[in-house]
């Protein structure tokens, strides 16, 4: 009878001669991955003065992906978004990053809104290296230097700026005022104009800000109407944008009022009404989304339509839609067993096409697009381009 100690020996051998066979033991996967679906965070305002943006964002994002999990998901797996609310405020915007992460367990994020939330949360999704894909912001700040956890999806604020900016001096005005609201974002629209005023040998005639989340617009009303400008470029949300809008004609006021992509057009419009929003520049940054020759769009008409039972497209609501498609593409290229370091490879490996946008990515710029088209609100409160 063979002894104890040498069967204990001979085991030991069999178990290391079948791990080696079979290499090293499977990794478990990443959380958020389960047999049957992949789960997605977003944190956004759904509630307070910006709740709308966040809302029409959310809807086309679950317009996508209901899209998508009717025709089998990805590999077999359904995707799942869950969503905070975080009321366009920092510390919640923070504080539900780590929720997402840690007690949702979700694989990755997307569709983040504002310059300063995102910023702050930046540092909690890059520790616990967890990507971002789409951010609802055109800082500088969040561009460089390039975090490897995080993707953009639209063009900067400074791309921005400067097509409204060379637009503005092509038409001869020179004269030209910045409103901006006194945060990541703002900042970033001020800065944007400065600097391809400068290009032109201008400056800004005059400088007037607001709070965010504040609706307090009379210091500034006064300090641009002393300049008596020829066109304003705001870099302001929708609620203050109305406000100084109305504050600055009761003035005598007349510029040119152009504004950026954060805005929402149809959200603009119905603040101030069609007739007040007539002839207000706005810069955009995603496909026109009434016009369906655009194969994205198309796409995004037909999957709000089945999802929300509505036809009331917007530019927040084709923006969540292509920041889904892009995050579906890219994890269908992961593969069956998808990791979040895979996802990042993924996306730095070069196009995604949704369909008429694209997006591309390298190591050295997670930028993603650079595609700006400038518009204009027309009589009835349409958009026109």
């Amino acid at each position: 009878m063979m002894p104890f100690h040498t069967i204990r020996k001979l085991i030991t051998c069999i178990g290391a001669g079948l791990m080696l066979a079979s290499g090293t033991p499977a990794q478990a996967a990443d959380p958020g991955v389960g047999d049957t679906t992949i789960t997605l965070g977003m944190s956004a305002p759904f509630s307070g003065p910006n709740g709308a943006y966040g809302k029409e964002m959310k809807e086309g994002a679950l317009a996508y992906f209901a899209q998508l999990n009717a025709t089998g998901g990805i590999n077999g797996r359904k995707v799942e978004l869950v969503t905070l609310d975080d009321g366009y405020e920092t510390d919640k915007a923070v504080a539900n990053t780590r929720k997402l992460i840690n007690e949702h367990k979700v694989f990755a994020l997307m569709a983040f809104y504002g310059s300063s939330p995102t910023t702050e949360a930046m540092k909690v999704f890059s520790e616990a290296k967890v990507p971002l894909v789409g951010t609802i912001s055109g800082a500088g700040s969040l561009r460089s230097p390039v975090n490897r956890y995080m993707f953009h999806l639209r063009a900067s604020y400074a791309d921005e700026t400067e097509a409204i900016v060379n637009h503005l001096v092509g038409l001869g005005i020179t004269n030209i005022a910045v409103f901006y609201q006194n945060d990541g974002f703002g900042k970033s629209g001020l800065e944007g104009v400065t600097a391809t005023l400068a290009h032109h040998k201008l400056k800004p005639v005059a400088v007037g800000s607001i709070e965010r989340n504040s609706l307090d617009v009379g210091p500034a009303v006064a300090q641009i109407s002393k300049a008596d400008p020829q066109a304003v470029i705001m870099a302001t949300l929708y609620k203050p944008s109305a406000e100084f809008i109305r504050q600055m004609r009761k003035a005598g006021q007349m510029p040119q009022f152009s504004t950026l992509s954060p805005i929402g057009a149809d959200l603009l419009v119905n603040e101030l009404g069609a007739k007040d929003a007539h002839g207000i520049g706005i810069s955009q940054v995603m496909p026109y989304p009434w016009n369906d020759t655009v194969p994205v769009v198309k796409e995004y008409q037909k999957a709000l339509q089945a999802f929300a039972k509505h036809g009331n497209y917007s530019y927040y609501g084709i923006e969540g839609y292509i920041n889904a498609k892009v995050v579906g593409e890219a994890l269908k290229k992961s593969g069956k067993e998808p990791s979040r370091e895979k996802l990042v490879s993924v996306l730095e490996s070069g196009n995604i096409d949704v369909g008429g946008y694209r997006v591309s990515y390298t190591p050295s710029s997670h930028n993603g697009s650079r595609f700006v088209d400038l518009t204009v609100l027309g009589r009835d409160g349409r958009v026109l381009h």
